[in-house]
């Protein structure tokens, strides 16, 4: 039959983002914060990329896209259909998108003109899949199949109601057959399209044969070139919408080859797609002026773009510390929520740091459970088993100091803890802020109680004691050398000891 192309669009992590907002580019001389995204700007680059190809192209979401924004959040979803249905998208996959249930997920996608892939997604009560496994899209004479992997997360870090009992593999048996469906179905590329992370899909890929394309989301990778694990392509195109990827391959006698990849850019050069602005703008004009209400100023960025702890975060945790009255705090280590750049914060802003918008809470927890929380999370960032990697980036806390060493096995990691300016006690009980179980998650502490304010009140009334600058009292991760300047644990008495 000849060479034939086939050229794959993703779009991964949305999280919601409708609009063109803030990004963080890095550059030589520090940060910089170009506008980017908006989904009427990806139609317009879409469209166009289908005309270059004639219509051989499959355009991929792979999940984090009804949850991260107010509209996303306040409609459960619901306000992005209309856009979605429009894009011309042909399969996702998810993770926050199960947000508010498995039922309401399935309630959304039945909604939408194409179909949400999971393979790896199982109803212990039934033994039988909610979502489907695959599908095959016949492109420019080329059969594709795409196999969906949901975040294997979502039943195991995630808040119960995520997986209202479903179960979340790794994936690794599901693909043995379902690539082996795609033989039988006649298929001339695999694609698997999922959700599970850049170091899980590299050992997808080592561990399965027979995976052409691994069309990657949830660690927020931009990778200006596509990695290549023995025959396997792996694609993954940042998120918020400010970029999207492009994957060109071709087909000739059964042997598929890179043609050309491309790490698009959605910046103000790309011209909006007029209907898409339309219905973008329906969703958000109810909310408009809410969301455009200055609250406050911040001299210096604020963003999640680094890993042991971020600007982003410590605002959020010193306002949450400031109305419960404690020195030490916890929130998770999202990875989502755009950058806010130098000058005036609004009400949008808030809600992208934290768009569920939880109760400040407070708990007590004993230095050990301090101790043991913090080594469990350092696991869970950095396990040397991309499955053992269950978090986003390392917890941020306010109001301590923890000396550690990353490479060491698990449970050694930690070499002291410094509360202020004093070691750690392992036995005293010390009052702590936190927003949501990601925060502190259950098994830890005692007498937790939910205060009357939410974090976004709690983060606009922190605005209200002046500009936003250096700030004092923040968390920090140092990296040493060299254990045995202070304290550590002994789990089973229960206390430190001298090394």
């Amino acid at each position: 039959m000849g060479k034939r192309l086939l050229t794959i669009v993703q779009m991964n992590d949305l999280h919601g983002y409708l609009e063109p907002h803030a990004e963080i580019i890095w550059s030589p001389g520090g940060p910089q914060f170009p506008t980017m995204g908006g989904l009427a700007r990806i139609a317009s680059v879409v469209a166009g990329l289908r005309g270059e190809t004639s219509g051989a192209l499959v355009f991929l979401d792979n999940g984090d896209t009804f949850h991260g924004t107010f509209p996303a959040v306040h409609s459960r979803g619901e306000a992005l259909i209309p856009m979605l249905n429009a894009l011309g998208i042909d399969a996702m996959t998810a993770h926050w998108d199960f947000a508010w249930g498995p039922g309401h997920l399935k309630a959304l996608t039945s909604r939408l003109n194409y179909p949400m892939l999971a393979a790896n997604c199982i109803d212990p009560s039934t033994s039988e899949r909610p979502f489907s496994a695959q599908m095959i899209f016949e492109r420019g004479g080329i059969r594709v199949a795409v196999i969906g992997l949901a975040a294997t997360i979502i039943d195991k870090s995630m808040p119960p109601r995520f997986a209202g009992g479903l179960q979340f593999t790794s994936g690794l048996s599901e693909l043995h057959s379902a690539i082996e469906q795609a033989k039988t179905d006649e298929a001339d590329i695999i694609v698997v399209l999922s959700h599970q992370g850049f170091p899980q899909d590299c050992l997808l890929a080592e561990s399965v044969a027979g995976i052409d394309i691994i069309v990657s989301g949830h660690t927020h990778n931009r990778l200006s070139h596509p990695a290549r694990i023995g025959q396997t392509l792996i694609m993954q195109s940042g998120c918020h919408g400010s970029f999207i990827g492009k994957m060109t391959v071709s087909l000739d006698d059964g042997r598929i080859d890179l043609v050309k990849h491309q790490l698009i850019p959605i910046d103000d050069t790309i011209p909006e797609q007029a209907d898409i602005t339309e219905l973008v703008e329906r969703a958000m004009a109810p909310h408009r002026a809410m969301l455009s209400e200055i609250v406050g100023s911040t001299a210096k960025p604020l963003h999640r773009a680094t890993s042991m702890d971020a600007p982003m975060d410590d605002f959020l945790l010193a306002a949450i510390c400031d109305v419960a009255g404690t020195a030490i705090g916890f929130s998770n280590g999202w990875r989502y929520g755009a950058p806010i750049p130098p000058g005036p914060i609004s009400q949008n802003d808030l809600w992208n740091i934290i768009p569920t918008n939880p109760a400040v809470s407070t708990v007590e927890l004993t230095g050990l459970e301090i101790w043991e929380m913090v080594e469990d999370n350092l696991e869970r960032t950095f396990s040397a088993d991309p499955f053992g990697q269950m978090g986003g980036y390392v917890k941020r806390f306010r109001g301590l100091t923890v000396f550690g060493r990353i490479e060491n096995p698990p449970g050694h990691r930690v070499v002291d803890i410094h509360a202020g300016q004093e070691v750690l006690d392992a036995k005293k009980r010390y009052r702590v802020a936190y927003v949501t179980e990601q925060g502190v998650p259950a098994k830890f502490g005692v007498d937790r109680a939910n205060l009357e304010i939410s974090a976004i009140d709690a983060m606009a009334s922190y605005l209200r004691k002046g500009v936003l600058n250096d700030i004092a009292g923040t968390g920090r991760f140092v990296a040493v050398v060299r254990a045995g300047f202070g304290c550590r644990r002994t789990r089973r008495a229960g206390r430190y000891r001298r090394q």
